[in-house]
């Protein structure tokens, strides 16, 4: 994913200090936010979440302990190396960083050396939440053809339940057509300003503007993501590290495909064959989307994936492509990611070796699969925003007539 923030008052600025040390190369990269900021609620426990360690905003292994000198600090594992990119929260996305305005930050990114130590120091503007000086509520930037279809869509087979948006194109109330249909992850970012963690798609905006101009619309279907449970829900396949956790996504799928496309399906006037349904995502959005239209045909015609988190499953989404057979008539996938993602462009890496393993199945990659790569592209929603229109009129154009 990610790019995450928002709300609070605090010190200063995002603000970087960084000096090597004479440690053990095993102490590796040292973060240090000095001093604890002004606001910090007392007793909460500041922690870090990366690329790292799959963007956990709570995650006690990634918690920061006073280190003596008034400051918090930890230390990562030596074995991560290179570049990264990473925030500090109270324990959730709710209550990440800020600027001391309260406005967002972007993920915060350095590139730590192949050996010996480093300490980074960090100085934090505000916590979203943070109650000192005066709170402005977040305006809501949803179009009014966004609604919330519940706040409580049941997932029964996790015994959980999530919030789900949907957009209906313009025309849509006035006429009697049916319409192709994406469902969205991380429904969170996809509409609203007031409830995205790391900046909105802004989709609403993106089809009204194309339909203005004349480009058929479609159904927008977004579903909050599980928070906490995020990285289980959108990797189908248990990590071997259990920080990284997965293995709920194929219940996940089951629900969007047995659950949730239903009830749209009876609810709207929408085109309910494979060939006119799109899922997308970014991230592990991305891959669980591209897991779905690869194991369910039938019902996800069509696959946007974003900045694919490949690396969380390298090898299980690898050997689910290989064993894929291109479905009747043909599935489109849309591939976008960018060369300044980090992690020594393993996505872009990632995305490569996805789709040669995809020609090598039988997809037409040459009419069926797009894959771009986007020179300034980086791991954080203002990228994403800006390849959707592309990825919707190429996935949507041909069924919207």
């Amino acid at each position: 994913m990610i790019g995450l923030s928002r709300m609070g008052v605090f010190v200063a600025a995002v603000a970087f200090c960084v000096g090597a040390t004479a440690r053990v190369a095993s102490a590796q990269l040292t973060l240090r936010v000095m001093p604890e900021p002004p606001g910090t609620p007392p007793g909460a426990t500041v922690f870090v979440a990366g690329d790292f360690n799959g963007w956990k905003p709570g995650d006690t292994t990634w918690a920061l302990k006073p280190a003596g000198d008034g400051a918090l600090a930890i230390t990562l594992p030596a074995s991560i190396r290179g570049n990264i990119a990473f925030k500090f929260t109270l324990g959730a996305w709710t209550t990440v960083e800020t600027t001391a305005a309260g406005g967002d930050v972007p993920n915060r990114t350095f590139t730590i050396p192949p050996t010996g130590a480093t300490t980074l120091t960090a100085a934090i503007g505000a916590w979203r939440t943070a109650t000192v000086g005066p709170v402005v509520a977040k305006v809501s930037t949803a179009r009014p053809s966004v609604r919330i279809l519940s706040d409580s869509f049941s997932i029964a087979a996790l015994g959980r339940t999530r919030r789900v948006w949907v957009y209906l194109p313009p025309g849509y109330e006035a006429g009697t057509k049916r319409y192709p249909v994406m469902y969205l992850q991380d429904g969170q970012n996809v509409f609203d300003a007031a409830t995205s963690f790391a900046g909105e798609w802004g989709v609403d905006e993106t089809i009204d503007s194309l339909s203005a101009r004349g480009v058929a619309g479609a159904i927008v279907v977004a579903v909050a993501n599980g928070g906490t449970h995020r990285m289980d829900e959108y990797n189908p396949w248990k990590n071997a590290a259990a920080r990284f956790g997965g293995g709920e996504g194929e219940a996940y799928v089951n629900f969007l495909a047995r659950d949730l496309k239903p009830y749209i399906d009876a609810h709207y006037r929408t085109r309910t064959d494979a060939r006119s349904t799109t899922i997308a995502g970014s991230s592990m959005g991305g891959l669980i989307a591209l897991y779905a239209s690869l194991t369910r045909p039938g019902v996800f015609g069509n696959a946007g994936v974003f900045s694919c988190a490949c690396w969380i499953a390298r090898d299980e989404i690898m050997a689910l492509v290989k064993q894929t057979k291109p479905s009747t008539p043909h599935a489109r996938f849309y591939f976008v990611v960018g060369s300044l993602e980090g992690n020594n462009s393993e996505p872009e890496k990632d995305q490569r070796a996805v789709v040669r393993a995809m020609n090598g199945v039988g997809f037409r990659t040459s009419t069926d699969v797009v894959a771009r790569v986007a020179a300034d592209g980086k791991h954080e929603e203002w990228f994403w925003r800006r390849e959707f229109p592309k990825a919707y009129l190429w996935l949507t154009g041909n069924l919207m007539r």
